[in-house]
């Protein structure tokens, strides 16, 4: 693809080896009143001079500084369309830059940039435009959250199994949908020596390492139980207490409609 299909926004306004058999099991929370949480995707890279604001703001969001009333789920994926410009994203991926892509033609823009945001597959903005991400936020469709739970294995060091089983807690149609879940990391330090942020120190939270598809449902009721097992290959220095899963449903029209977050077991 040509550079001019993409832009860089500003805003306006150590792993176990000995893991084999280690096995934990984690209950999700009950959502609080009115709904469960709203995803926010942010599609960033470090070869993007404006995405360390937005990476700083969604940060901020995970960590709860903006008090609303609502839970989220945050996940922020690295694209690779900026490598060329000096500086190789050690966290991008074209399989994120697909993913991005397909948001650009599902919501009808002309081009794919960063910092980007997009809420619950319906709306996006500029990732550091602080007051329109929460106003996107605020007024995005909120569903259920779903009941499932984990159990989480380790049949070798350098992987990682989780069985989930539990309800959507909402009804699925005809058009069916993919129930994906995302192992990230958080508390991500990098040097950057080269590129647009050449000489900054980078900081990265909710960065997705892995995603996998745990099942396709279709015509499927609110309360019906699903099961299945996703298996996630780790990387080198994996460390499970900066990990979490983010589980979400997710239409062949990108939109999501249920979402639910699980943090890692420290000692996995």
């Amino acid at each position: 693809m040509a550079p001019r299909l993409w832009s860089c926004f500003s805003s306006k306004g150590g792993s176990r080896g000995d893991g084999e058999g280690i096995e934990r099991r984690v209950t999700a929370e009950e959502e609080q009143k009115g709904g469960g949480p709203v995803v926010v995707e942010l599609f960033s890279s470090q070869g993007c001079v404006t995405s360390p604001a937005a990476e700083l703001v969604v940060s901020r969001l995970g960590r709860g500084d903006f008090e609303l009333e609502m839970g989220v789920v945050v996940m922020a994926f690295h694209v690779d369309y900026w490598d060329y410009m000096g500086w190789k994203d050690p966290f991008g991926s074209s399989q994120w830059t697909v993913r991005q892509k397909a948001y650009v033609e599902s919501l009808g823009l002309d081009t794919m940039f960063t910092p980007q945001v997009v809420v619950q597959g319906k709306a996006q903005c500029v990732g550091n435009d602080e007051n329109a991400l929460i106003d996107a936020i605020t007024h995005a469709p909120r569903f259920p959250a779903p009941t499932f739970q984990a159990t989480f294995t380790r049949p070798a060091s350098d992987s990682l199994q989780v069985s989930l089983t539990g309800a959507l807690r909402t009804k699925v149609d005809s058009d069916g949908a993919n129930v994906m879940v995302a192992l990230y990391e958080s508390g991500l330090v990098t040097d950057c020596p080269r590129g647009e942020n050449k000489g900054r120190v980078l900081s990265n939270d909710y960065v997705v390492r892995k995603l996998e598809k745990l099942c396709t449902v279709k015509d499927m009721s609110a309360k019906k139980t699903v099961s299945g097992t996703v298996n996630f290959s780790l990387w080198e220095g994996f460390k499970s207490s900066k990990c979490g899963l983010a589980l979400f449903v997710q239409n062949p029209s990108h939109q999501i409609f249920g979402s639910q977050s699980f943090q890692l077991p420290n000692d996995i």
